[in-house]
Order: C-alpha cells, then sequence, then structure tokens
C-alpha cells in the first residue's frame, strides 16, 4: 500500500520538488500552503495550513486523515528566513521567525504524533539548514531556528523509540529556490554602524542562492531517507565546500573557525 507524505510549505521550492519527485514514485502526497487555492501547477494536491496556528495545523491533519485514514511520513519544510543585524532586528520579527521555523514544526509533529502512534510507524523529516550548525553573520535568528530544530530532533527520537517513531535532519546549504523574496530583511539604515558590512553580505548572499544547487537533489535525499530502514539523525546537502563547514566547525578551534567565516563574508 503506497505510503502517505504530508510536506508542509509544498506550494515552491524545496517543498514542490520533494512532492513532485515522490509523487512520480507512486507516494500518495499532500503538501500545504497558506493560500492553496492560488497555485494550480503542483502535481499533488495542497491542503490549507498556517504553521504558526495550532488551530491551522489540527484541521490540516484531520482534512488528510479524513482523506488517506492514516500519516506515513511528515516533512517539515515550511519555513522563513531572516536577515539582519542581530542589533537592529525587531524583536517581533525575531519572534515570529521561530514560531515560524521552530514552534510551528514542533506543533506540527506533536498532532501527528498520535496517529503515527496508533499505527506503530511513523517518519518526520525535519528540513533544517547547515546554516543551523553555526552563528551566520547577519543571519544569526535563522541559524538559531534551524539550530534549535537540530537539537530538538535528538531529543525526539529518544523520547519516541518505543513507538517505532522516526525522526531526522536534513540540512540544505544553498539551493536555488524563491526563499530570499519572502524572507524578513531588516532595512539597511543610513545611519547604521552595521551599513557596510550588512550590505556586502546581503549580496553575498543572494549570489550564492542565485548560483545554488538544484532542489532535485533535496528531493532524491528526502527518498533516500524514507526508504532508509535505520536513518540516521543528522543529513547535509548542498554544495561540498557548504557541508565541509560543519565538519571544520566540529574539528578547529573557535576562533579559528571565527576566522575563516569572516575571511569567507569579507568582514
Amino acid at each position: 500500500m503506497a505510503k502517505v507524505v504530508l510536506i508542509t510549505g509544498g506550494s515552491s521550492g524545496i517543498g514542490k520538488s520533494v512532492g513532485e519527485f515522490l509523487t512520480d514514485k507512486d507516494y500518495i502526497v499532500y503538501g500545504t500552503s497558506r493560500f492553496p487555492d492560488t497555485y494550480s501547477e503542483t502535481k499533488f494536491p495542497l491542503l490549507k495550513l498556517d504553521i504558526t496556528d495550532l488551530e491551522s495545523i489540527r484541521s490540516c491533519v484531520q482534512e488528510l486523515i479524513s482523506k488517506t485514514d492514516k500519516i506515513d511520513v511528515l516533512i517539515n519544510n515550511a519555513g522563513a528566513g531572516i536577515t539582519g543585524p542581530l542589533e537592529e532586528t525587531p524583536i517581533t520579527e525575531m519572534k515570529h521567525n521561530f514560531e515560524t521555523n521552530f514552534f510551528g514544526p514542533i506543533q506540527m509533529i506533536n498532532v501527528v504524533l498520535p496517529y503515527m502512534r496508533n499505527q506503530n510507524t511513523g517518519l518526520v523529516i525535519n528540513i533544517t539548514s547547515i546554516a543551523g550548525y553555526m552563528g551566520l553573520p547577519f543571519r544569526g535568528i535563522y541559524s538559531a531556528t534551524k539550530g534549535a530544530l537540530e537539537l530538538i530532533t535528538e531529543a525526539y527520537r529518544i523520547e519516541l523509540k518505543e513507538f517505532n517513531i522516526n525522526m531526522s535532519n536534513i540540512a540544505p546549504g544553498d539551493f536555488n529556490t524563491n526563499i530570499a523574496a519572502s524572507r524578513y530583511h531588516t532595512p539597511v539604515l543610513e545611519n547604521s554602524h552595521y551599513k557596510t558590512a550588512y550590505s556586502k553580505t546581503l549580496k553575498l548572499m543572494n549570489s550564492h542562492l542565485d548560483s545554488g544547487e538544484d532542489p532535485l537533489l533535496m528531493a532524491k535525499a528526502v527518498y533516500k531517507v524514507i526508504n532508509s530502514k535505520n536513518p540516521i539523525i543528522h543529513y547535509k546537502v548542498g554544495a561540498f565546500i557548504q557541508k565541509f563547514s560543519v565538519v571544520l566547525k566540529r574539528v578547529l578551534p573557535d576562533l579559528l573557525f571565527e576566522r575563516l567565516l569572516r575571511l569567507f563574508y569579507k568582514l
């Protein structure tokens, strides 16, 4: 019997690529969007979901169960970017980013878990980021949300072991998607002490996205995890240098790694 997969944020980018790939592999795929009626080009249906609203999450999952009677795989892909100097980024925007990238996925997991527990099987894949392994300049809040999701998965896995429910993270590097168009940018202020450094870093970040990897790589990685008998906790997908940066962070002294980051961002 075909597995049922729910992908949050399935209308574009990585989520759409993953959904289409899995659909072609004969999975029963449902994606989500805050405005599903505005999208007509996906190969799979979209359910209405606001990841920051618990009632919307419950309604989305109940609608899925009413259509399929089960959920085998949850892919927490919905998320939002945020940039800016930490000193100048509004705290309300910081909190909203945590609601979207961290608390939203947790609530999504917790609503799905009773169904997976009743089935005595299930898999949750959290799409995090290589940025979650290090505090990147002018992306500190984004790094923090994704790093928190990486860590919380480790705790979930141990707590869920007896229920035959697995959980893994897949951390992408830079991919050629439209995430830059929807992320929150703290304005570059004329009188800001960070004006030059922040402007330079923004241009660099955008150039990395423009030359980023094909989202199909993420789709293939997700497919591999779903079909793994014993999926590991942390996966990284992307350019070699970005994946290798995680290794460097682990083995190099902190100050040396910080210096490398400053050289990379020309700061």
